[in-house]
């Protein structure tokens, strides 16, 4: 069992990471890259006996925990390189010009790390979203150093992976301070972080609850921060009349892997079907449940997570006009979700809240319209998501424009003939949408662009060469893309 860090503990960190902050942040981006590629050395070199912890505590499978550590990984090495290659950075240059009335300053500008970053590790994913996730990744690539709150379902893998990260800091002669790791199950020691006058940003990936409370927090200080988290998010998917007519049977049996898949515990889990009541919707809610039915309960991440959908999923099942598809025919055991099928009205959805909210695991509820136009309604009281599917055919696509405009907008990630589960690590990935699903739509957690979350712009006037950072003289030292007069270009 671990402590909560006390106030002196937090304040102790805060102070050795502004510290380090002051030193870090002038470090090469090559250097940083190096150390991030230690940590993923290292995470690596922790073993199997990571993945036994990994699995004690949060009942995951050792399959899906090793490919979990082996995208981190990845992760960790791919920001690495987006930091080496200093694209983030979004140099741009406009040289002056003196003759013109009146005369042109010679103007350039770039990102600079915000300072150091507080990340709260998420229940869910104890590798790729903690202790050395995405979150952490991006601030040292910015140039940030990390203050991670370990999440209490997991503690025990998050101290060891943070034993990994302060090797690679000696290896690599980072500044004392560079990386932090504290436990805390109170909203003290949250409070306290994201309060501190030297945290200058925050991740967090979790429930609506604790992400509200965390913005809000960051809101509350003299000099408010930004606090980037991953809330609620129930990923809605509309089935078009066209698809649906051919594809019925395909999609749910599809639709059946994705509810389930990991227990339902995914931020991606499409909780929301939306589609016309008719025959061919029918047939897709009687193949889905058929198959929801066959699915075992499983084992979820703790008890907490367990108490949370069992309260939510019986909350929602006993609201009007909700009637009960299908359930898992094995019965299930302490801690174990049930996948679970409903079904409503659009009315139904359109006046009652509750339908609104996530409940986290193995759940899906269908919502029945009468026509296209009710369809419509219901998309426009869909609340703002991390993605949103339409399984339609171009036909369906090109003939309801309205339709698919509206449900664009609610969403980060818009998805035509897949499921949302899954989300690839690279470049184009989008993984933030409107709230409540984010706090800042503008912004993604996975893929290198999450990197611009933990820094700002700063504009150089009329600075001498020998003077300006190596990213914005002349000669362009480092090699990188930058904009000059209005041309991306690397001399």
């Amino acid at each position: 069992m671990y402590q909560d860090a006390t106030l002196q503990e937090i304040n102790e960190a805060l102070n050795l990471a502004w510290n380090a902050f002051q030193v870090y942040r002038k470090l090469p981006l090559k250097q940083r890259a190096d150390f991030m590629r230690t940590i993923a050395k290292e995470l690596e070199e922790l073993g199997d006996e990571v993945l036994q912890k990994a699995h004690e505590e949060t009942h995951l499978p050792e399959a899906r925990l090793r490919n979990e550590r082996a995208r981190t990984i990845f992760q960790i090495n791919n920001y690495g390189d987006a930091c080496e290659r200093g694209d983030w950075l979004e140099a741009r240059i406009d040289t002056a010009i003196p003759k013109r009335n009146p005369p042109k300053p010679d103007l350039r500008k770039m990102l600079v790390p915000l300072g150091p970053v507080v990340v709260f590790g998420a229940a869910n994913f104890p590798f790729a979203y903690s202790t050395a996730g995405g979150d952490t990744a991006c601030a040292f690539a910015a140039g940030c150093p990390v203050i991670v709150k370990a999440h209490p379902g997991h503690a025990g893998t998050s101290e060891m992976v943070a034993t990994a990260i302060l090797k690679a800091a000696r290896i690599c002669n980072m500044p004392d301070g560079i990386f932090a790791h504290i436990h805390g199950a109170g909203n003290e020691v949250g409070e306290a972080l994201v309060k501190h006058p030297f945290a200058k940003a925050v991740g967090f990936t979790g429930s609506l609850l604790g992400g509200k409370q965390l913005f809000d927090w960051g809101n509350q200080r003299k000099d408010p921060i930004p606090v980037f988290a991953e809330m609620s998010s129930i990923n809605p998917v509309f089935l078009f009349p066209e698809k649906l007519k051919h594809s019925a049977v395909e999609v749910a049996k599809l639709y059946a892997d994705s509810i389930t898949l990991g227990v339902g515990q995914f931020c991606t889990n499409p909780g929301l079907i939306i589609g016309i009541d008719n025959n061919d919707l029918q047939t897709f809610i009687d193949s889905l449940g058929d198959e929801v039915k066959k699915v075992p309960p499983g084992e979820m991440l703790h008890t907490g997570i367990f108490k949370n959908y069992v309260e939510r999923r019986a909350n929602a099942l006993s609201q009007d006009e909700v009637e009960t598809v299908a359930a898992s025919e094995v019965e299930p055991l302490f801690n174990q979700g049930t996948p679970t099928l409903a079904s409503a009205t659009a009315q139904a959805f359109i006046n009652n809240p509750i339908l609104h909210q996530e409940v986290f695991g193995p759940y899906s509820i269908v919502i029945r319209c009468k026509g296209m136009d009710e369809m419509l309604e219901v998309a426009k009281h869909v609340e703002g998501q991390l993605t949103s599917t339409l399984m339609a055919t171009e036909n369906d696509v090109r003939n309801h424009s309205e339709l698919v405009d509206v449900v664009r907008n609610i969403c980060g990630r818009f998805i035509l003939n897949g499921v949302p589960t899954g989300v690839e690590v690279c470049l184009s990935m989008q993984h933030g949408g409107p709230f409540p699903a984010t706090t800042d739509s503008r912004f993604t957690s996975v893929g290198a662009d999450g990197i611009k979350r933990f820094a700002r712009p700063i504009c150089y006037q009329n600075w001498p060469d020998e003077l300006l950072p190596n990213e914005l003289k002349n000669k362009n030292p480092l090699k990188i893309w930058r904009t000059v007069n209005d041309e991306l270009r690397k001399d």
